[in-house]
C-alpha cells in the first residue's frame, strides 16, 4: 500500500458540529510506523557535533568523514551516528555548522552523518511526534495558553504534511528537508511545555480527504482570503481553496498580524537592477532595457491575487505570473509578503500596497491565532482552512 494510501474514505467532518468524538481510529500503516528521516544538514562542508562533553569536528573528503575532536584523535570512516542518550541522562545531540548555532541545538533520536563527495550529509532519524516537538514552535511560534488550540491545529498540520511526505525524497535519503522547502524544523530548543503539550494532546492525528493524506499548506496571514494551488498553476484541491476569513464585523480574522496591510517602494533604476537579477527565480523572460513605461495587473486568482503581471518596457514586455512575482521583487534575500498587492506610480517611484503574508493556500497561522483566542477548538479552525476533510487518529 503506497504510504499516501489509508483506509475506506470516511465522511466529511462538517466544521458546525464537531467534537473530539468526530476523529476516527485508524490503525497506522505498517510503512508508515517508522521514524521520520530529516535532512538538517545537506551539502554542507562541515558540521561540529557536542555530545556526552565531548566535541567532533567533522569534514568530508573524497567520500570519507575525517572526525577530529578536542584531543587531536583523528578518524576516517564511511559513517558515524550518534544517539541521543536524553531518555536515560538527559542529553540530546548538539549538532551545528557554526559555534553559536551549536550552543542552541539540541535534537532527540539519532544522526546519520554521511559523506558525499567532499560535503556532508547529517539525516536526523527521530520518532514523529519528537519532530513535530521541534517543528511547532518554529512554524506559529511558541504563543500562550488563549492561543492554544492554534498550536494544536498547527501541530495536526504539520503531522500530516510530515506523513504525505514519507518517502518522497527517498532517492536523497531522506523524507523531508529541515527548512522552508519543507517545515522549518529546528530541534528541541525552543519547545516549550505548551507546544509540547499541543503535540501530545493531538497525537497520532491527521487530515485525510477521500482515504489520502491532505498536502497540508499553512502559510503566516491571509489578509482574509485564502488562495487555492492555482497560485502555483495546479488544479485546485477541494480542500485547498479561495474562500473569506473575516470575522463576523468583515475584518480579517489575521488583522493582528504586521502584514494585512503592507506597502514597498522601489525606484525605476532599482526595478531595473532587480528584474534582471531576479529574472531566472521569478521564471521570467526579462529583456534588457533602460526604461519601464507601465507595469499592469493583466487578470488575477480568485481571491483577488495576481494571476499575472505585464511590466512593458522600452524593449518588450515581459510577464510574471502568480506567487513567483513574489521574487521578482526581491532585494536581497527578501521577497515581497505576497502577490496580493495593487501598484501606482509616483514620478520615477513604483508603489506597491498589499496584504498577507504568504502564499495564501491552506491554514493562515495568524487568523488561526486569532480563532483559537476566539474560542474555536482546533477542530473547527481545521475544518475551516481545509473544508471537506476527515479526521483520523493513528494507533500504534
Amino acid at each position: 500500500m503506497s504510504p499516501l494510501a489509508l483506509a475506506i474514505p470516511l465522511d466529511p467532518i462538517e466544521a458546525s458540529s464537531v467534537s473530539e468524538q468526530t476523529i476516527v481510529p485508524q490503525k497506522i500503516a505498517k510503512e508508515l510506523n517508522r521514524p521520520i528521516q530529516v535532512g538538517v544538514f545537506i551539502s554542507v562542508p562541515s558540521i561540529t557535533v557536542r555530545q556526552k562533553n565531548e566535541e567532533f569536528h567533522i569534514t568530508a573528503s573524497k567520500g570519507k568523514l575525517k572526525i577530529k575532536t578536542k584531543a587531536k584523535r583523528q578518524q576516517t570512516i564511511d559513517r558515524r551516528v550518534f544517539k541521543a542518550t536524553g531518555s536515560t541522562t538527559g542529553e540530546c545531540i548538539a549538532i551545528a555548522t557554526d559555534k553559536a548555532s551549536l550552543n542552541k541545538a539540541c535534537y532527540e533520536g539519532e544522526f546519520v552523518v554521511t559523506a558525499n563527495g567532499n560535503k556532508l550529509n547529517a539525516i536526523n532519524v527521530i520518532d514523529i511526534e519528537d519532530y513535530l516537538r521541534g517543528v511547532v514552535p518554529y512554524e506559529i511560534g511558541k504563543l500562550d495558553e488563549s492561543k492554544f488550540e492554534a498550536l494544536k491545529a498547527q501541530a495536526v498540520a504539520a503531522r500530516t504534511y510530515a506523513y504525505k511526505h514519507f518517502g518522497s525524497r527517498k532517492t536523497q535519503g531522506f523524507d523531508v528537508y529541515a527548512d522552508t522547502r519543507d517545515q522549518v524544523y529546528k530541534g528541541l530548543h525552543s519547545a516549550t511545555d505548551i507546544t509540547d503539550k499541543a503535540v501530545r494532546e493531538t497525537e497520532g492525528v491527521v487530515m485525510t480527504y477521500n482515504g489520502e493524506f491532505i498536502t497540508a499548506y499553512y502559510h503566516s496571514t491571509c489578509g482574509g482570503e485564502t488562495e487555492g494551488v492555482a497560485t502555483w498553476g495546479r488544479p485546485d484541491h477541494p480542500y485547498l481553496k479561495n474562500k473569506p476569513d473575516l470575522r463576523p464585523d468583515g475584518t480579517p480574522w489575521c488583522r493582528e498580524s504586521n502584514y494585512t496591510e503592507w506597502t514597498r517602494e522601489f525606484t525605476e533604476n532599482e526595478l531595473q537592477d532587480l528584474f534582471q537579477i531576479n529574472a531566472k527565480e521569478a521564471k521570467a523572460n526579462v529583456p534588457s532595457f533602460s526604461s519601464i513605461k507601465s507595469m499592469h495587473i493583466q487578470d488575477t486568482l480568485k481571491s483577488g491575487r495576481i494571476h499575472t503581471l505585464v511590466i512593458e518596457t522600452n524593449n518588450g514586455t515581459f510577464t510574471a505570473k502568480a506567487d513567483k512575482i513574489r521574487w521578482l521583487f526581491k532585494r536581497g534575500s527578501t521577497i515581497l509578503p505576497s502577490c496580493f498587492f495593487r501598484i501606482h506610480r509616483n514620478g520615477n517611484q513604483w508603489i506597491l500596497k498589499g496584504k498577507g503574508f504568504g502564499h495564501g493556500v491552506g491554514l493562515c497561522q495568524m487568523g488561526a491565532r486569532a480563532r483559537a483566542q476566539a474560542g474555536q477548538s482546533y477542530i473547527q479552525i481545521l475544518t475551516h482552512y481545509y473544508p471537506g476533510i476527515t479526521l483520523e487518529k493513528f494507533t500504534r
